[in-house]
């Protein structure tokens, strides 16, 4: 097999920012047909956001590639049927709007589009779920961070609040939906029928604390933040050198003996207060210093390549100038680039889905502002003069209209 995996699918994007289209960008990624439907004032709105090549949203092109777009009016009565037409053909819609959304709009799946499509699959993604007391307040990553508990449990002990530096309950999130998605598809052959999925920031911002239950659940005791210390084991953090930082995960009995060799730290082996993980983590805050009175001797480059070379696990602490230029990244041909109609190729980040038979697809950058909507109202079986005049009325608009931004 060669095609993409979800080669056929037919998914509908209705959404703006992250959690939506970064759904649709895994489906699209595997070879779905995503079709973007963005509203005509403007679109979405990360096409607003900084920075812009020639007009168009950097981030957009990235987090949209693969992607057909559509700027279609919903809150018109012909927007409305337009939809409904795509909605007959669709295998999955996916949106992020605030719950009741798309019921304000006539087009709630419980009551019109599953009598239009049984077979339909529907991921609503939100910040606090589709029901619950806190549903119908507006919902962010960073709120979903904070609520979660994540934020409770990142930085340095004792600091201010940091946050996970990337919108990560947006993107798990959106991963939960897309897996969601393709479960359901596996479903649905089955049954025949479609389903609707309910995914939340703040739940899959919860789900990820797995290491913190197990603490809590067991003992009743509250997690604190760790800097970047691991919460069960030892050394199993950043570890200062002469000229910065590099990460060690020395926690296993072999590569705590093979760390403690090569490092010339044979005292701390038969250190009964170091003698297993658990006492090792236990004694962190005495374990951690007399690690560092040795490596703040040495460049970070020489840590690294003394443990490399006993296969004690390590890294450096790379900057993203780095990440976007590494050798090995590069030598599994990580990054592409993804033609776009007026710019020159975007440089895209590579999908870590790697399949040994099925082909992720690689296909172009984010599209541009109702770049398909003609050729989609066509495929519709909508003639020339019947989208002229949707595009007179506004209701639809192609790539010479403006989004925001631009």
């Amino acid at each position: 097999m060669t095609r993409p995996p979800l080669d056929g699918i037919r998914v509908l994007e209705v959404g703006s920012y992250i959690a939506g289209p970064f759904c649709g960008m895994q489906l699209a990624d595997l070879g779905a047909e995503v079709i973007k439907i963005e509203p005509p004032d403007g679109g979405d709105q990360i096409r607003s956001v900084e920075p812009f090549i020639d007009g168009e949203s950097s981030p957009f092109m990235r987090l949209n590639r693969n992607k057909r777009s559509l700027v279609l009016d919903l809150k018109s009565a012909d927007g409305k049927e337009v939809f409904k037409e795509l909605v007959r053909s669709a295998d999955i819609v996916v949106e992020n709007l605030r719950p009741g959304t798309m019921g304000d709009l006539a087009l709630d799946y419980h009551d019109v589009l599953n009598a239009l499509n049984p077979r339909l699959i529907y991921v609503a993604a939100s910040g606090w779920g589709q029901d619950g007391p806190l549903a119908e307040l507006p919902g962010l990553d960073i709120m979903a961070q904070s609520y979660s508990g994540l934020m409770s449990i990142t930085g340095q002990p004792d600091g201010d609040p940091v946050k996970v530096g990337v919108p990560i309950c947006d993107l798990v999130c959106a991963l939960y939906g897309a897996l969601a998605a393709t479960a359901a598809l596996r479903a649905r052959g089955e049954t025949g029928r479609g389903q609707y999925i309910d995914v939340s920031l703040l739940e899959s911002g919860v789900s990820l604390s797995v290491w913190e239950a197990g603490k809590y659940f067991a003992t009743g005791e509250i997690p604190r933040p760790l800097g970047s210390a691991h919460q069960n084991s030892a050394p199993y953090q950043a570890i200062r050198a002469a000229d910065g930082w590099f990460t060690v995960g020395a926690h296993s009995p072999r590569n705590w003996a093979a760390f403690c060799d090569v490092m010339g730290l044979e005292r701390l082996r038969r250190d009964e207060r170091f003698a297993d993980a658990n006492r090792r983590r236990r004694n962190r805050d005495v374990l951690i210093p007399a690690i560092e009175e040795i490596t703040i001797t040495k460049p970070k480059d020489h840590w690294i390549a003394v443990l490399r070379a006993v296969g004690v696990p390590c890294a450096p602490i790379q900057d993203y100038g780095r990440v976007y230029t590494d050798p090995h990244l590069l030598a599994r041909d990580f990054f592409w680039d993804a033609p776009h109609p007026t710019l020159p190729a975007v440089r895209q980040l590579g999908s870590p889905m790697r399949f040994s038979d099925s082909k992720v697809r690689r296909g172009r950058a984010g599209p541009r502002f109702g770049e398909d909507s003609a050729a989609v109202l066509a495929e519709l079986g909508y003639s020339a003069n019947e989208i002229e005049r949707l595009m007179d009325q506004g209701i639809v608009k192609g790539p010479t209209a403006k989004a925001v931004g631009s």
